[in-house]
């Protein structure tokens, strides 16, 4: 193990995990593009996940984004816990002056990422379901609150590191869509209906024991929850050009985890929902590719050619319903 950085040191002891003149241990995670993320061994024993959030993101693109995220995803860990305790990591505290938080730590032999879980062809339709239903558990929970939008006053933020960096930047590389896709930006952008996590994504997802757990929020934000249901349908799709044998199967989870999702909403029509997120779905495909965060797995250009052909179809013709996308993207792989 290693000494821990200066700054994490010192959130610890600012947040009374660590005692002034101790110091703590640990083994850095990889994976993560926003924060320093480190497995630390505090000295009476315990052990707990330390994250640092960057200024400046780990991507090829010159991509930076507030530091005071942090803040955000503290408070969204505090909310969605007490909607869905075991679908969120415990929150042990949070000291802004180093941009650290502390949180129980998962194993990741008892708590495995999702995202490998796909990779290797597991399409447990059954837990794709369960992420849908809880996270439009802690969504609908947090509907109930509205008094709840003042603590994440994050418009800027989000913009930064979500609108900006998929839709905008997209645009910039199809500048024939450029309307389309600056259309949902904004729409987006204005849509105020519960917290939002902004990053449900396979590799924010662990396969804990009692069902899914959620990870990193740091684009909390009290806003479209369509967003957090296109961007992980997103990855579904994506993941049927990774390991192509198991496509069928990424397309039920596809199928299990909107249905699931659209059963659990409460604070608005469902089909409302589901409009605004299949408009939004090839919007966020197309960034996948020509974004700032592309994803890493797809390298051969006529793979990047099938994503872009379809989302630039549905863009142009914008689909109201998720199996639209979903047989739009189907028929493609197929042929």
């Amino acid at each position: 193990m290693k000494d821990i950085p200066g700054e994490m040191q010192e959130g610890l002891r600012a947040m009374g995990l660590l005692a002034s003149g101790a110091a703590a241990h640990g083994v850095p995670l990889s994976g993560g593009v926003s924060s320093d993320i480190w497995h630390v061994v505090l000295p009476d024993g315990r052990d707990v996940c330390v994250k640092r959030a960057l200024a400046k993101l780990k991507v090829a693109a010159d991509w930076r984004a507030p530091v005071v995220r942090n803040r955000y995803e503290a408070r969204w860990l505090s909310r969605a816990r007490e909607a869905a305790p075991t679908a969120v990591p415990e929150l042990l505290g949070q000291n802004e002056a180093t941009g650290t938080l502390a949180m129980q730590w998962l194993p990741p032999e008892d708590y495995p990422v999702w995202k490998t879980r796909l990779r290797d062809g597991d399409t447990d339709a059954g837990f794709a379901a369960e992420v849908g239903r809880r996270l439009a558990r802690i969504q609908s929970r947090m509907a109930e609150r509205p008094e709840l939008a003042a603590d994440f006053p994050t418009d800027s933020l989000f913009y930064a590191i979500r609108l900006e960096p998929y839709l905008v930047a997209t645009a910039a590389a199809h500048p024939d869509l450029a309307f389309q896709l600056k259309a949902l930006a904004a729409r987006t952008a204005a849509t105020k209906r519960t917290l939002v996590h902004g990053d449900v994504s396979p590799k924010n997802i662990l396969v804990g024991p009692e069902g899914p757990v959620f990870l990193d929020a740091e684009c909390a934000w009290w806003g479209d929850p369509a967003f957090d249901l296109a961007f992980c349908l997103n990855h579904l799709l994506l993941k049927c050009l990774w390991n192509p044998g198991a496509a069928q199967g990424f397309l039920a989870c596809f199928d299990a985890l909107a249905t699931a999702y659209l059963v659990g909403v409460g604070w608005e029509a469902p089909a409302v929902v589901e409009s605004r997120a299949a408009s939004l779905l090839p919007g966020l495909f197309l960034a996948r590719v020509d974004g700032k965060s592309p994803v890493e797995y797809l390298t051969e250009e006529k793979d990047k050619d099938r994503v872009r052909r379809v989302a630039r179809a549905l863009l142009l013709a914008p689909p109201d319903r998720l199996r639209t996308v979903r047989q739009a993207w189907e028929d493609e792989i197929a042929s």
